[in-house]
């Protein structure tokens, strides 16, 4: 099993959810969340003011999935966020040592 996480823009999340979605993902964890990466933040203007926006919004997406839909996850994801400029996000993929449903105590893959 994986533990697939992936930081996107947030515009991006509905797309990324319906692709997700097509290719069999049944369940995912969304939180908004802040963050910078090599783009550094951005300026804004507001009422003829100036500010430097340190922390960027993103929304970052966590899926446990089983080993066999690993390509096919990290392919759907790329293709549905890509916008093509800076600041698209990232996709990271950690082994998922085990899972527990806590309703029924159900565990490993049958627990996705």
């Amino acid at each position: 099993m994986k533990l697939v996480k992936a930081i996107i823009k947030p515009f991006k999340l509905d797309e990324v959810k319906d692709a997700l979605t097509e290719i069999g993902i049944q369940g995912m964890t969304v939180t908004e969340v802040k963050g910078f990466g090599r783009q550094k933040g951005h300026k804004e203007t507001y009422r003829g003011t100036e500010y430097q926006i340190d922390f960027v919004p993103k929304v970052k997406l966590e899926l446990a999935i089983a080993d066999d839909l690993e390509e096919k996850v990290i392919e759907t994801l790329g293709k549905a966020a890509k916008t093509g400029s800076i600041g698209d996000g990232k996709i990271f993929i950690s082994d998922l040592n085990s899972v527990i449903r806590i309703r029924t105590g159900e565990t490993g893959g049958g627990a996705l």
